[in-house]
């Protein structure tokens, strides 16, 4: 059979001229440096080879805590390359996260920052890992010391589509982090889906602002552009005046919504400074329908918006191609070629056009299950094998996807359903606010009630007994927030999600 390992499907499409620019640093310690694609292919295979070396069982993880770097980068395919299983974990996750992470995974290596070397490696030995390498965002570490002395030729392990290649845990807001096991071919087959529906072009080149411990940043974003051929504009760290000052010089931009807003700040953000992009594309959190219209007005591009999970990589995306529709704003738009996606109701049923219900999905993207977790997997899959996304949303007349949130984020207040999303988009469009997020907190004779906290645009002063007074004439009375809380900011995650459990644990006594 055909080697479908994905670092074998990434590696055919580099160009041809593989001396070609692959990834330009735009900042960090000795920026700009220049990474040819030849330097890819060379230093993977010494990665590659190093853990060889190490004689680890079959599907061993790498568990790997680094901070972003093309080194970083070059660390997760050559783990692909070598057979393994890659399990990147978050930056920002401190001690006891990480011995939950090891303890469960059960890494053969874990790779981490200098700086946490003492702390790490004292979890992963006691956990029983063996091998424990440093790897700095200054290209300095154990792990580059010692593959300097491998050989950079390597013939990429052979694997079956449904080989495991990566493990992402979920951030786990509701108990315990989930690992999510995805393979070779649903990485690969979302990267080629995605290639053909983005329109990628010989001449496309990226800004990669992104993490890449996360889907967007590492599987989305990277993928795409390696398999394409594509040369990267690399920055370790999001400067918003800095990525619009490469606009001249690249074609592609993927960000989530905070980025967006970022740059909006800035008076560089002109037409003029994005009249060579061709694409510029939102995800890992809902964008603001303010924050799409105030993009085109001030760039003339629209905000290409899609949709997709830990879990599954990409579900839905709006057009690329006019020809197919237009992209509209407060939507992800169509379900991606091959790719199922339905809403039924609570009791099976298909949802008219409209009618909101649990979003689910199929297709050859989505995951086998999560880590070790038989009993929650298949609570997880319906008895046809579709997996149960937790999201809650609808379909349009046109066919296209609306989320209105998350299913644990339903508010069921006096017997009625109260959705979040509708009552932030209500409170969003009102003069003054910038954002809102809504919950719903134990009440002694609601069982919940809503609580909607909302920041205010800068320089703008907010009313909270007003705004709830205003929302009675727009909204029905059980919707209407209980109290309304006024802050500075939301609490977020890495990837710019509000955080509502912090909120409905912030706010749970309100009404006891």
């Amino acid at each position: 059979m055909d080697n479908q390992n994905l670092f074998a499907t990434l590696r055919a499409g580099f160009p041809t001229d593989l001396d070609a620019v692959a990834i330009e640093t735009a900042d960090g310690p000795g920026a700009p440096l220049h990474y040819t694609w030849r330097d890819l292919d060379r230093a993977t295979a010494m990665i590659a080879n190093l853990l060889e070396g190490l004689a680890l069982p079959a599907g061993s993880r790498v568990a790997v805590q680094t901070e972003k770097s093309v080194e970083a980068l070059m660390l997760y395919l050559a783990v692909l390359r070598a057979g393994h299983v890659f399990l990147p974990l978050n930056t920002a996750y401190q001690s006891a996260e990480i011995e939950y992470f090891i303890g469960n995974a059960e890494p053969a290596v874990v790779v981490c920052s200098p700086k946490n070397f003492a702390w790490v490696s004292r979890i992963a030995f006691s956990a029983g890992t063996d091998h424990v390498f440093t790897l700095g965002d200054d290209r300095s570490g154990s792990l580059l010391e010692r593959a300097a002395h491998c050989s950079d030729r390597h013939t990429p392990a052979v694997r079956q589509a449904g080989d495991l290649a990566a493990i992402l845990y979920t951030s786990g807001t509701t108990g315990r982090s989930k690992g999510a096991m995805l393979s070779h071919g649903n990485l690969a087959s979302n990267a080629q889906v995605l290639q053909r529906y983005w329109g990628w072009r010989p001449d496309d080149v990226l800004v990669h602002a992104l993490p890449i411990f996360h889907v967007h940043g590492l599987f989305v974003a990277s993928h795409g552009a390696l398999l394409n051929g594509s040369r990267m504009i690399w920055f370790s760290k999001f400067d918003p005046k800095a990525a619009i000052g490469r606009f001249a010089e690249a074609t592609v931009f993927m960000g989530v919504p905070t980025l967006y807003v970022r740059m909006l700040a800035e008076a560089a953000l002109t037409p003029a400074a994005c009249a060579h992009m061709r694409l510029f594309i939102s995800g890992s959190a809902p964008l603001l329908t303010e924050t799409f219209n105030d993009w085109r007005a001030r760039t003339g591009h629209t905000i290409l918006e899609r949709y997709g999970m830990s879990e599954t990589v990409m579900l839905t995306s709006n057009p690329c191609d006019a020809a197919q529709g237009e992209r509209r704003g407060g939507t992800v738009g169509f379900p991606l070629p091959g790719v199922g996606v339905r809403v039924r109701d609570d009791q099976g049923r298909d949802c008219a056009t409209g009618e909101i219900g649990g979003i689910e999905v199929t297709g050859p993207n989505v995951f086998s299950g999560y880590w070790r977790m038989p009993e929650k997997t298949k609570e997880e899959f319906t008895a046809d094998g579709w997996f149960k996304t937790g999201d809650v949303g609808r379909f349009d007349a046109g066919g296209y996807v609306t989320i209105v949130g998350r299913s644990k984020d339903l508010i069921i207040s006096g017997g009625y359903n109260v959705y979040p999303a509708e009552i932030e988009g209500v409170i969003n469009d009102l003069p003054g606010v910038a954002e809102s997020a809504v919950i719903g907190v134990p009440h002694p004779d609601f069982g919940e009630g809503v609580v909607a906290v909302v920041v205010p645009k800068p320089g703008a002063s907010l009313d909270g007994a007003a705004i709830v007074a205003d929302l009675k004439s727009r909204i029905a009375n059980f919707k209407v927030p209980k109290h309304l809380f006024v802050v500075p900011d939301l609490p977020r995650n890495a990837m710019g999600k509000v955080q509502k459990n912090l909120l409905r644990d912030q706010h749970k006594g309100l009404f006891a």
